[in-house]
């Protein structure tokens, strides 16, 4: 049974930094494309950042350079360090697993994933 389980969501003000987490069971995350999506209230779900097998990362164009992803394959968990956060970063955070053949922002879709967390709450004001 695969579970995704989130945390270190919250407030924050601009410019602020949080750190989110990912802590996977039942599968083995080091061979998985995994990744973070948000959703703001009103809008679609969106991509924000994976990271492959391999290690290999992407980002979308409006977190770049101030979002980083990395996982901790020991601990099967997944992180999103985000730095120099801006009001617009607001939204319902989730992280998303499964084992896909590609795995860049510019190509996955929402729907490939088949496992998700519940998500968490992140509010930059």
């Amino acid at each position: 049974h695969v579970q995704l389980v989130e945390s270190g969501g919250g407030s924050v003000q601009a410019g602020g930094s949080l750190r989110l987490s990912c802590a996977a069971s039942g599968y083995t995350s080091s061979s998985y494309c995994t990744g973070w999506f948000r959703q703001a209230p009103g809008k679609e779900r969106e991509g924000v950042a994976v990271i492959a097998s391999d290690g290999s990362t992407s980002f979308a164009d409006s977190v770049k350079g101030r979002f980083t992803i990395s996982k901790d394959n020991a601990k099967n968990t997944l992180y999103l360090q985000m730095n120099s956060l801006k009001p617009e970063d607001t939204g319902m955070y989730y992280c998303a697993a499964d084992f896909l053949p590609f795995c860049a922002i510019a190509t996955v879709e929402l729907d490939s994933f088949t496992y998700w967390g519940q998500g968490t709450q992140v509010t930059v004001s």
